[in-house]
């Protein structure tokens, strides 16, 4: 069964039996589930600074959940190197100029980079995993 309405954080429970009741966590078997699930930790995602210990249990669980449907069900697309960083720049709303900037090298080093006209190197690459989180093997 879907929820009823959009959840908002502000109307959720802060302990972790009150957060069952909105919705028990299970593993997730199918789209509704997953909707659900996904509502759920949407409402929840932004405001992890303001957790409860018991929202935060709750939050990682839904995310575990998540995880475990993705990584069955969900096939994701092998995307590497050059992609890969033309994809975070394009999410983080990120421009040539910012790329040469997170980089520390000359104004037009984003922007050779992305047209391949240079390879990364394996500073660039330590440089972009730290910045965007990622692992540093995803760039090769």
């Amino acid at each position: 069964m879907k929820t009823r309405n959009q959840v908002r954080f502000a109307e959720l429970p802060k302990d972790y039996p009150g957060l069952c009741r909105v919705l028990l966590p299970r593993p997730i078997h199918d789209a509704v589930d997953y909707a659900n699930v996904t509502e759920i930790a949407d409402a929840l995602a932004l405001w992890q600074d303001d957790f409860t210990p018991d929202q935060a249990d709750y939050f990682d669980l839904l995310c575990s959940l998540i995880e475990d449907y993705d990584a069955e069900h969900v096939k994701w697309p092998k995307v590497r190197g050059l992609d890969l960083l033309k994809h975070l720049l394009a999410e983080h709303k990120l421009a040539a100029a910012d790329l040469s900037r997170i980089l520390g090298g000359s104004r037009n080093l984003g922007a050779m980079i992305l047209r391949g006209e240079r390879n990364l190197t394996v500073p660039h690459i330590r440089k972009l995993a730290a910045f965007f989180k990622v692992s540093g093997e995803s760039f090769i």
